[in-house]
């Protein structure tokens, strides 16, 4: 059976220490542990980099290095992906103070990936945004595309 091909967004490696929130930690450990047993075939991009490279240096370090424990793939961005994020912006569906999130959900539409995780329920991982990203991608020509939690990965089997 083929892997799923995930997106991990910034908020996915932040909880890995979340010391305030214990459970979704737990969860977050054991989705790395998954992917460290090949699970999962695991993209980032070089906008999770930016927004790690943007925390304070110690715990940039601490998230750079967790990334380079897993075997990921770097997307980068590109004119499709910046379109696609902008007509999400346009349409309402993400605000446009949060383009990155945006870019995140169009980078995994535009490079045809089965799901992008997220613990960010504000902006990406809720039905509004799920329903009308799907509604995007198949009017810009891209598969509908699943916006999950990590929780809903780890007990997807």
């Amino acid at each position: 059976m083929k892997k799923l091909q995930l997106y991990f967004e910034t908020s996915v490696f932040n909880f890995a220490f979340a010391d305030d929130v214990i459970e979704e930690r737990e969860i977050t450990l054991t989705l790395f542990e998954q992917v460290k047993q090949n699970r999962y075939d695991v993209f980032i991009s070089d906008i999770v980099t930016r927004e790690i490279l943007n925390a304070p240096k110690e715990k940039a370090d601490q998230l750079l290095e967790l990334i380079s424990q897993l075997n990921q793939v770097k997307l980068k961005v590109t004119g499709d992906c910046v379109d696609l994020a902008q007509r999400y912006i346009k349409e309402g569906i993400i605000p446009v103070k949060h383009e990155y999130d945006a870019l995140h959900i169009a980078i995994a539409s535009v490079n045809n990936l089965d799901a992008i995780v997220s613990w960010n329920f504000k902006h990406m991982v809720k039905m509004k945004t799920k329903r009308e990203v799907k509604a995007i991608n198949l009017l810009s020509g891209y598969k509908e595309i699943e916006i999950i939690s990590p929780q809903e990965v780890i007990y997807n089997d």
